[in-house]
């Protein structure tokens, strides 16, 4: 089944084509999307930005995941001028967990004028932005734009779906790539799975052909490349990453 998200992105080719998360572009122009639809009804923004993954090296500030709707030649602009390096903005955005609201880091750092030029003339105005954390690990943020600013209730409410955001938007890439990146084996998937059920080792075994010591000895590396601290934790890490459902 085609999924609304591959159908949004414009990639050089098909998301499940690609063969690796590299072949992917890194800036991918979302034209349309139900979930941000329903969202942009709910709270009207102009442009909005789901940015990071949870994946080294494509995290929050590294500029190598982006999914938006912004105008493409703004990106183009903004780093081509690198100007991710100068954005007081992204620069506040990386040293706080709270949301972080333009017009306020503006009040303190004012930005270039280039900055000023390109956002005045696209439009890319009042970005307000949430943090996305797993534990004491920001990777990603969700930030939304308008040409007036957000009120309170409005920002509290982006806010409570911005994770919700996130996850929708980035879950056909996580789904896609998760194994692959983390360098899960068939095995390793396979035994998280069925304790994603509830089996223990031995009823894993029985429905799986693995011995009782190898589906432990899977659990246990697929624990370790999950970095998580024992398999319940690695099972709720297979279920956020979209490794099991």
């Amino acid at each position: 089944m085609e999924l609304p998200f591959s159908r949004a992105l414009a990639p050089s080719i098909p998301l499940d084509e690609a063969p690796d998360l590299r072949s992917l572009p890194v800036r991918r122009h979302v034209v349309s999307h139900p979930f941000i639809e329903r969202l942009r009804a709910a709270v009207p923004f102009d442009f909005f930005a789901v940015t990071g993954l949870d994946f080294d090296g494509y995290r929050f500030g590294s500029g190598h995941s982006i999914d938006t709707d912004v105008p493409p030649a703004f990106l183009d602009a903004y780093y081509g001028d690198d100007l991710l390096k100068t954005d007081p903005f992204v620069i506040a955005s990386m040293h706080t967990n709270k949301v972080v609201i333009e017009e306020e880091v503006y009040a303190k750092t004012p930005p270039p004028q280039r900055l000023q030029y390109l956002a005045r003339t696209f439009g890319v105005l009042n970005r307000t932005l949430f943090p996305i954390r797993r534990g004491e690990v920001g990777f990603g943020a969700v930030t939304f734009s308008r040409a007036t600013p957000f009120s309170s209730e409005e920002i509290e409410f982006l806010g409570e779906v911005a994770e919700t955001t996130h996850r929708v938007l980035t879950r056909p890439i996580m789904e896609r790539f998760s194994a692959q990146t983390l360098k899960l084996i068939e095995g390793e998937i396979t035994c998280l799975k069925f304790a994603s059920l509830g089996k223990t080792t031995d009823e894993i075994a029985a429905v799986s052909g693995y011995t009782p010591d190898t589906v432990n000895s899977y659990m246990k590396t697929a624990i370790r490349k999950l970095k998580a601290e024992n398999r319940v934790h690695a099972i709720a890490e297979a279920i956020r990453r979209g490794l099991v459902t």
